[in-house]
């Protein structure tokens, strides 16, 4: 048999990523096995293996793929260049969120099974971490951008950057969980979009 070329390599890992997308979002992950995601991708269980350890490999390159480029459209927004309004980029970054998830109904489903669709205990215990990690690293820019506000004068006196950034974190969070799971006026983008002006807003002088 010939071996498969470096672009046919390519295209099998992503025929399992896919798969793996629909699989875990129609079931959830627990119930979800590699030989699901196999039959549903065309290939072999040894395909699966050949690509990725087990299961967490798999879903943790699924989240890496969605969430990365995301992340660098909201750093873009975030680091304003200087002079420019911080405050403005930490609107603009969160509203790009939203936008992904309304845009893109792969992203709007990989946010909904890390959301909704995983209970991560037993081998997914792992996971949590580098959520954490991942939201950590949000928390220390949404506070460097506060900082450049209080430094503008575009900061309310008296709070604090390292606080506000928690606070916009643990703000995302729940809005996020409230789009996805499409609850009321949180399922409206619109209703969405003024609550986060709301939410920077109070921020400012």
């Amino acid at each position: 048999m010939a071996r498969k070329t470096k672009i046919e390599t390519q295209r099998t890992r992503q025929q399992i990523i896919d798969a793996a997308r629909k699989m875990f979002f129609r079931h959830g992950i627990a119930r979800t096995t590699l030989d699901v995601i196999a039959r549903e991708a065309g290939v072999t269980r040894g395909a699966i293996y050949w690509h990725f350890d087990n299961k967490v490999a798999l879903f943790f390159a699924l989240r890496e793929q969605t969430i990365l480029p995301l992340v660098d459209r909201v750093d873009g927004l975030l680091m304003a260049s200087s002079g420019e309004d911080p405050l403005l980029g930490v609107t603009r970054a969160m509203q790009e969120i939203f936008k992904a998830l309304d845009r893109d109904a792969g992203a709007r489903e990989v946010f909904q099974i890390m959301q909704l669709r995983c209970e991560y205990v037993g081998e997914f215990a792992s996971l949590v971490t580098e959520f954490e990690k991942s939201q950590n690293q949000l928390i220390a820019k949404l506070a460097l951008a506060y900082r450049r506000a209080r430094t503008m004068g575009l900061l309310r006196p008296g709070l604090q950057p390292a606080a506000l950034a928690l606070d916009s974190v643990l703000f995302l969070s729940g809005l996020i969980r409230r789009r996805l799971s499409s609850a009321a006026e949180g399922g409206d983008p619109k209703a969405v979009s003024r609550a986060i002006r709301a939410h920077v807003g109070l921020r400012r002088v």
